[in-house]
């Protein structure tokens, strides 16, 4: 086993097509040799979402040009690859067969260990790209199709202490920009849009935010938006919903994560108290400001990853394949995509109508 391996990761697991190669570092923070990532914003743009048929057929078309612009920029040939790391889900399935079935090929090719990512690991551990970070850990995770508040053990250690039991944030914010009319991807979009408006102008529901633990709700927010914006009738009003509807999620989260932190101290003796933040809403600066004040006001320490590495990247899951490298935990060729992979396995389903709360 090489002394500092090299691992080239590979991330297709929605409409990203992503490749990074990475290097174990004696700091315990490896060496990011490149990190590449293809959007397809254009691509899906006209249809106001993800078509998964077309983000797979541009998947094929980028791997090979994505892959070899990755090794270009590190300056690594393939010889000097240790091992191939592949997102293996969740996500959509046929986007991750792409970058599974280009990795299993790749790895066989160069006769080097092949593992299998969960995507959701990859968020975990991205803040770990250029922090040494204790475990346990305090971890939100907010994506597009994942919120949730876990106790991070280890590598491969996870126990969910919050969920949400219907939207993503993610989802929220998505479908909240739609309805706003801004253009997709509009989620990202909709901080910029809340800036221009009165955040005070519109009284918004903060669902189960008094039951449920850390249990998260967003499709009553949602539903409030639909309905208020029948009613629009100027750009102004629609700043001033978007102001609202930014100040409500950061207000949630405030109240939720104090309850998860309670949680998470019930069960973990720590001398560091530490809070992750990752996913792709943690690159929104309104949630990131709240969420450092909560965290100070409960003496534990945010860490944020940087904005690049919030979205879906390959660096993340390169990091992943690395950690699992060093305690050859290796996985086979007949590797499927996992559509619906979790961390914490032992957790209970918590979506649907008649949830306990």
């Amino acid at each position: 086993m090489n002394k500092s391996p090299i691992i080239l990761g590979i991330e297709t697991s929605c409409d990203e097509t992503a490749v990074s190669i990475i290097q174990d570092n004696e700091t315990g923070i490896p060496k990011i040799l490149s990190n590449i990532v293809s959007s397809q914003f254009d691509i899906h743009k006209e249809f106001g979402g993800i078509v998964p048929e077309l983000a797979a057929r541009s998947h094929v078309e980028k791997i090979n040009l994505i892959a070899k612009k990755a090794l270009d920029e590190s300056g690594i040939t393939l010889d000097k690859v240790s091992a191939v790391a592949a997102t293996s889900g969740p996500g959509l399935i046929i986007c991750l067969s792409v970058g599974l079935n280009f990795a299993k090929s790749l790895a066989s090719s160069l006769k080097v260990p092949f593992i299998g990512v969960n995507h959701l690991e990859g968020h975990a551990l991205s803040p770990r790209l250029q922090n040494n970070i204790d475990y346990p850990y305090l971890l939100l995770l907010i994506s597009g199709g994942h919120s949730q508040f876990l106790s991070v053990n280890g590598l491969g250690s996870y126990k969910r202490l919050g969920t949400t039991i219907d939207d993503a944030l993610g989802e929220a914010f998505d479908k909240t920009a739609k309805l706003l009319g801004i253009e997709f991807p509009g989620g990202p979009k909709l901080e910029k849009f809340a800036e221009k408006g009165d955040s005070n102008k519109f009284k918004l529901p903060k669902p189960i935010i008094n039951k449920g633990g850390c249990n998260l709700s967003f499709a009553g927010l949602k539903t409030a938006v639909l309905r208020i914006t029948k009613n629009i009738k100027s750009n102004q009003e629609k700043f001033d919903l978007a102001a609202s509807f930014q100040k409500t999620i950061e207000e949630i989260l405030y109240i939720k994560t104090k309850i998860a932190f309670k949680e998470f101290l019930k069960n973990n003796d720590v001398k560091k108290r530490s809070f992750v933040v990752a996913g792709g809403v943690a690159a929104n600066n309104g949630i990131r400001k709240k969420l450092n004040l909560v965290s100070k006001e409960n003496n534990f320490e945010s860490i944020f990853p940087d904005h690049k590495f919030c979205g879906d990247n390959a660096a993340m899951i390169a990091l992943v394949g690395l950690e699992k490298y060093k305690i050859k935990k290796f996985d086979g060729l007949d590797t499927l995509a996992s559509p619906r992979l979790t961390l914490d396995q032992k957790a209970e389903f918590l979506k649907g109508s008649g949830i306990k709360i």
